[in-house]
């Protein structure tokens, strides 16, 4: 059985011979010869007749025992791809004037890419052709991120059960597009399996083997391959072959044998017709037939049929020295003739050519038919990233799906990352949310992006937002309502010292101790006003005044109490008997004890504002997504020094007062002092677990809460004795009257 395809590319061979043994202009003198041997589609004479070729020896041909004798002679393919073939430790005498399949395969898996498609099937010839492709196709398709779902090997002779399964796998999997490194004639054995079991609705990725195949092409009658989109080898004309080969009256008049087999196949008919068979008449007319000889679309190739015996021209035109004649005498020399054809045909170091290929597209016509239309290029010459040129709004694809998609996972959008899918390849993933103080904002982001410690994560968690600042403002709600109740206690004691001041020369007043409670009520608005100082975003200042001036405040207002206590039991000691102890605490006793009381409270913080002072501080830590804003206390054991000089100063006026809070007489302070220790000591045991457990500003609240309760507290006591001192001493005086 003749195949056509072959029959033509001989035809092409014997049109470059013929018009070059008639140039004048290359080997003059000089007529090329041919010698054919015919593989009968059988692979071990295909082997056979390329060892006879090689080394010259025909009875190589012939039988397989004949010892390789002769050095090898160069040969140029028009057809074979492998890039195996490119290895020139293992053919070093091998040429071609089609690209390697290397450069297919990478040009397939951009072409891939492209159309990011990253989850795709893959089906091949099991020969070197198939797996060598599909192992570039695969090494390449990794490196840009495309998966193979699949990757089944094949040929046509294999069995309807191997065939089924291809088709299983192919109805059974999740990936849409199919890409092939399958030889022509195994493809039309699968297209037919697939026909007989309506698979349809995939893209097909071609390589230049069956992409413009009419033979396929015929075989579509299911439109399986509709949309179908690979590369070729770019359209190419040569001038007067097509007219040639359609000129096959020297064929018929040489009596060669060959003519009678292409006759009989091209028209199916026999000269010696038996059983009723059409018979041949030998002037049947060419240009009314239709089929795969009179077809062109193999015309690139044929054209690399018609380079290559140029080629081989040229080198020898070379080596002969080639002027009006040739030098007939000069031995020639393989290497010779490998060395100047690839000047003549421009072979790289490994005998290939550049590669270059146009991306086809299989479109459907109104007419049921098929057309090949070209919608890009592919130039391995230039940088990767030009390599490939589309246009995409030119094509057509498989069930007319737009493009479609071929994915394992869908993307990931941003905000979330990809989590790879246990045993499964890296394009199977899940997509998972960015924890929080985390950003993604790529698509596809295999990491999240940790914030800076200023920032925090938007609820997208596709940007880094500055954190919330928090402090207590006066602005707020909580922050005015403290300043409120600040000045309202400033306002009070102010307005109860200047009663005092008013009716400073009565005997009520007068007998209440003036000195010590003007200096009580000069100390306690200092601690009404010293809350104010924890209001406002934190500052190096604000920081050191803060728990300086609240702890020296307090002090000064508790050795008044403490020092009118002390009064208090002095002056009843006094009426006793033979007691002088009031000498002993005079006045101005009782002003050096607050003043000494007070300067213990000063050096305590002078040594912790020298030492390790308070200083502004942004804690991130106790929340994430915002920053409070707040005083170190730099000196822990400053701080609570400062707090415990206090308690163990109002410890000890409330055990004073408590001790003489049954002491007879109306000016008896003692039970008020009592009552308002018993408060203030409450404040302040209740004040450290709410500080300690109380976030952000509140704990700052708390604080100046407890400020103001004490304070309220130690001016509630101090009015009420003073009232309670006046009216009962009012009632004395009028039972006098």
């Amino acid at each position: 059985i003749i195949e056509m395809s072959n029959f033509q590319f001989a035809q092409a061979m014997l049109f470059a011979i013929a018009e070059i043994n008639n140039s004048s202009d290359l080997l003059p003198g000089v007529s090329l010869g041919y010698r054919m041997y015919d593989s009968c589609g059988f692979p071990p004479h295909g082997v056979a007749g390329a060892l006879a070729l090689a080394n010259g020896n025909e009875a190589t041909f012939v039988s397989s025992e004949t010892p390789c004798t002769r050095s090898a002679q160069v040969q140029i393919s028009h057809w074979a791809t492998c890039a195996c073939l490119s290895d020139k430790a293992k053919y070093p005498s091998f040429f071609r004037t089609i690209p390697s399949d290397l450069y297919q395969s990478r040009a397939v898996a951009q072409l891939v890419r492209h159309f990011g498609w990253t989850w795709v099937g893959a089906i091949r010839t099991n020969d070197d052709y198939g797996n060598n492709g599909m192992a570039t196709f695969t090494e390449t398709a990794n490196q840009l991120g495309i998966c193979l779902e699949y990757s089944v090997p094949f040929i046509s002779t294999d069995s309807p059960e191997k065939l089924l399964s291809i088709v299983n796998i192919i109805k059974q999997s999740t990936s849409k597009v199919i890409v092939t490194f399958v030889q022509p004639r195994d493809f039309i054995t699968l297209i037919t399996a697939l026909s007989e079991h309506n698979v349809t609705g995939y893209q097909w990725v071609g390589t230049e083997a069956w992409i413009v195949d009419s033979e396929i092409v015929a075989m579509n009658k299911h439109h399986i391959l509709d949309g179908a989109i690979g590369v070729s080898i770019p359209e190419a004309h040569v001038r007067g072959i097509e007219e040639f080969m359609m000129d096959v009256k020297p064929l018929n008049s040489s009596g060669n044998q060959l003519f009678t087999e292409f006759w009989e196949a091209l028209f199916s008919c026999e000269f010696n017709s038996k059983n009723n068979q059409k018979r041949c008449t030998g002037t049947e007319d060419l240009s009314d037939v239709k089929n795969s000889f009179t077809d062109m679309s193999l015309m690139p190739i044929l054209n690399n049929v018609y380079k290559g015996v140029y080629a081989v021209a040229h080198a020898l035109h070379k080596i002969l020295k080639c002027n009006k004649t040739c030098d007939t005498n000069v031995t020639l020399d393989p290497s010779m003739v490998r060395m100047v054809t690839s000047v003549i045909v421009y072979f790289n170091e490994n005998g290939d050519p550049v590669a270059k290929y146009e991306i086809i597209n299989w479109q459907p016509t109104a007419q049921g038919t098929v057309e090949f239309v070209t919608v890009g290029l592919y130039d391995a010459s230039l940088p990767v990233d030009k390599q490939l040129t589309l246009q995409n709004a030119s094509l057509f694809w498989a069930q007319n799906s737009n493009q479609g998609t071929s994915i394992c996972s869908k993307p990931c959008l941003p905000g979330t990352r990809k989590v790879l899918q246990k045993g499964k390849p890296v394009c199977c993933y899940d997509c998972t949310p960015c924890a929080e103080g985390e950003i993604s904002n790529t698509t596809d982001s295999i990491t999240c992006i940790q914030c800076p410690p200023d920032f925090w994560s938007n609820a997208q968690r596709v940007a880094c937002v500055q954190k919330e600042t928090e402090f207590l403002s006066y602005e707020e709600i909580m922050g005015a309502l403290l300043t409120a109740a600040s000045l309202f206690g400033t306002c009070m004691t102010c307005v109860v010292a200047w009663i005092f001041l008013k009716y400073r020369k009565t005997p009520i007043v007068r007998a209440n101790n003036s000195e010590l409670s003007f200096l009580l009520l000069f100390s306690l608005s200092l601690c009404f006003l010293c809350s104010l100082t924890f209001i406002g975003r934190p500052s190096e200042w604000s920081c050191m005044l803060r728990h300086t001036a609240f702890g020296i405040t307090f002090v000064l207002c508790i050795s008044c109490v403490l020092g009118k206590t002390i009064v208090v039991l002095m002056a009843f000691r006094a009426t006793l008997p033979g007691s002088n102890v009031m000498k002993w605490f005079g006045p101005l006793q009782q002003r050096l004890s607050v003043v000494a009381f007070t300067l213990i409270q000063v050096l305590i913080c002078v040594l912790w504002l020298t030492i390790s002072p308070p200083f502004p501080f942004k804690n991130m830590k106790q929340f994430t997504y915002k920053i409070i804003m707040e005083c170190a206390m730099g000196s822990a054991i400053g701080f609570w020094a400062v707090l415990g000089y206090i308690g163990l100063l109002a410890v000890l006026c409330f055990v004073l007062a408590f001790l003489a809070r049954k002491l007879p007489d109306n000016f008896n302070e003692a039970k008020f002092i009592t009552f308002s220790m018993l408060i203030f000591c409450a404040v302040w045991v209740t004040f450290i677990p709410a500080y300690v457990s109380s976030p952000g500003k509140f704990s700052v609240a708390v604080e100046i809460f407890a400020i103001l309760a004490s304070s309220y507290g130690l001016l509630f006591a101090f009015s009420s004795q003073s009232v309670i001192l006046f009216y009962s001493n009012l009632k004395r005086i009028q039972r006098n009257i």
